[in-house]
């Protein structure tokens, strides 16, 4: 294997939680393997905001961005709900909102307009009519983020073994993070925790390099 991120060998295979725009952490761990099965239909779960949320540094600290979902019809009646059922809402016009906050936050980042680009589609209008599933929200990020970060893990078609199965783990736990540059980080210090966009914004092709030195908690 080329990429240096990859630790496990061949054939290994991690069971994920999906997530949207997920972590520095999420995707530290996610590039130390070979394949990984990303569970979009896990049980939903309306406590697990992550699954629709993402957080990154505003003006004012962290914030967290939404994309409100809604269940399909009838859903309220049926038993074993997953995530991809789940549909993507277009209450709010939250595309602009989360583009205008993207913008504020980062459009002084030495890489924002580099990257930007590739992740539009993501935050464009959606119709009226709530049929949409996050599923496919999250794979564009998925695909778009690994693709600007050049990662070489490769979704697999079935989950892992239990030794690798993180669907019910704290993965920000894992990665501890370490400061980096950050383009408000003289004023208001280094803010960890957020989405992998602030790095990748912030460091640009050094991300790859962070990830890779990022070490994991015994």
């Amino acid at each position: 294997m080329s990429s240096p991120l990859i630790i496990h060998p061949q054939g290994t295979v991690a069971t994920l939680p999906p997530r949207l725009f997920g972590s520095v952490a999420y995707y530290a761990l996610l590039a130390r393997f070979p394949a990984v099965y990303i569970d979009y239909n896990m049980r939903y779960d309306k406590r697990a905001k992550q699954t629709h949320r993402f957080a990154i540094c505003g003006n004012n600290g962290p914030l967290n961005l939404t994309v409100p979902v809604s269940r399909p019809k009838g859903a309220f009646l049926q038993g074993n709900l997953r995530w991809s059922d789940i549909l993507v809402s277009a209450h709010g016009e939250w595309w602009d909102t989360i583009y205008t906050a993207l913008c504020s936050a980062y459009g002084r980042t030495p890489f924002f307009e580099f990257y930007i680009d590739r992740l539009r589609p993501a935050f464009v209008p959606r119709p009226l009519a709530d049929i949409e599933k996050l599923t496919e929200l999250s794979r564009f990020a998925d695909t778009a983020v690994r693709s600007i970060l050049g990662l070489e893990t490769i979704n697999a078609e079935a989950p892992g073994t239990e030794e690798f199965d993180y669907r019910q783990t704290d993965i920000d736990a894992l990665y501890p993070p370490r400061p980096y540059w950050q383009v408000r980080g003289d004023s208001m210090g280094f803010t960890a925790g957020l989405s992998i966009l602030d790095l990748i914004f912030n460091l640009g092709p050094e991300a790859p390099v962070y990830l890779h030195n990022l070490k994991n908690k015994k």
